[in-house]
């Protein structure tokens, strides 16, 4: 693929909660993270991702926490956003990136997944119906159900954006339901949703998990279709910008 000209305008999703800045002090017990606040306050925020976020993860970094408010029901009342790298924002919280893509193919933004007229959310498929697809798409006139899974990819190697940063066999079991759907005569989607603007291309990160590298290759030549797009992230919200290539 030598040129992907796919532009997306007016994608952006709004952060819905007041986003406090605040400087990274360390991440740890992969689902926790102290920050120093604008204000001098220690916190301690919620960290929605589950990878072990390489390249992303540095103490001393700006970042943007959600604020629930001091009455939330949640054990902790903030949620790490996004980190400053270098001149990117990248988006951490892998919660967001299924929203994002939902209401962009939603509102057409997304060409190569328009024309469906039903958009549905965590739907359970696969064997024995133990996954839930991210994103289903169906109703469409000339082209059968499609099965969108989106992968949230922070790391960056170089000028590329790599997927996974930490082994995955749950990554492999999704490309393993994608096949079988696709087997079946349905279409079938990966989806890398690039949480950072300072990237280039997506492709797989072979010398972390080399097994989610070779499935991927057989999802594709099964017929599984790899599409990526990439987001800037800002104070304000989550937008998806543009289609780059994926190097298999």
């Amino acid at each position: 693929m030598s040129s992907v000209p796919s532009v997306v305008k007016n994608s952006r999703v709004n952060f819905p909660l007041p986003i406090l800045r605040g400087t990274l002090l360390r991440r740890y017990k992969r689902f926790l993270a102290d920050v120093e606040l604008e204000s001098g306050a220690l916190v301690v925020a919620h960290c929605p991702n589950s990878g072990s976020m390489k390249t992303c993860a540095e103490p001393g970094r700006p970042v943007l926490l959600s604020d629930h408010g001091p009455g939330t029901p949640r054990k902790l009342r903030y949620t790490w956003e996004a980190i400053r790298m270098g001149r990117a924002w990248v988006g951490v919280n892998t919660l967001k990136p299924n929203r994002v893509v939902h209401e962009a193919v939603a509102a057409g933004k997304i060409p190569e997944l328009a024309g469906y007229a039903e958009h549905a959310r965590e739907v359970v498929y696969g064997a024995r119906g133990r996954s839930r697809i991210d994103v289903l798409l169906s109703g469409h006139r000339a082209r059968p159900d499609c099965y969108v899974e989106v992968k949230n990819t922070t790391m960056r190697v170089g000028e590329g954006s790599l997927f996974p940063d930490a082994v995955t066999e749950r990554g492999r079991k999704h490309l393993e339901d994608l096949a079988r759907e696709v087997r079946r005569g349905r279409r079938a989607l990966i989806f890398f949703f690039v949480g950072r603007a300072d990237c280039a291309w997506m492709g797989p990160a072979d010398a972390i998990d080399p097994a989610y590298g070779r499935a991927l290759r057989r999802a594709v030549k099964a017929g599984v279709e790899p599409l990526a797009y990439q987001a800037r992230v800002t104070p304000r919200g989550i937008a998806l910008v543009r289609r780059v290539e994926v190097r298999l």
